[in-house]
């Protein structure tokens, strides 16, 4: 059974940086897509960043050069690290994983069957 618990959410200032992190039980990295959702009031869910079975990562435009999506096969853990936050970064962030081996990773989130409930995220100006 795949269970997502993300943790790290919080309130920062503009320009600031925050680490999300993804605990994973039932998942096995090389078999599943990992990916970073968000969704702010009002809008659509958005994926942000994912990560193939291969290791290989994806960013959305909105978030490239700022955001880097990792994962520590370890421990289990997936992260996204956010650097130079902005305003319109302010949402719900997801973590979500969807079976089979994938080679390239998508960013639609009718790809991926299991989410965590979420972590919140408000950046100030």
């Amino acid at each position: 059974q795949v269970q997502l618990v993300e943790s790290g959410g919080g309130s920062v200032q503009a320009g600031g940086s925050l680490r999300l992190s993804c605990a994973a039980t039932g998942v096995t990295y090389n078999n599943y897509c990992m990916a970073w959702f968000r969704q702010a009031p009002g809008k659509e869910r958005e994926g942000v960043a994912c990560i193939d079975s291969f290791g290989r990562t994806r960013n959305a435009d909105s978030v490239k050069g700022r955001f880097i999506i990792s994962q520590d096969n370890a421990r289990d853990t997936l992260y996204l690290q956010m650097n130079s936050l902005k305003p319109e970064d302010t949402a719900m962030y997801y973590c979500a994983a969807a079976d089979g081996r994938w080679s390239g990773c998508p960013l639609s989130d009718i790809n991926y069957k299991y989410w965590g409930q979420g972590t919140q995220v408000t950046v100030s100006s």
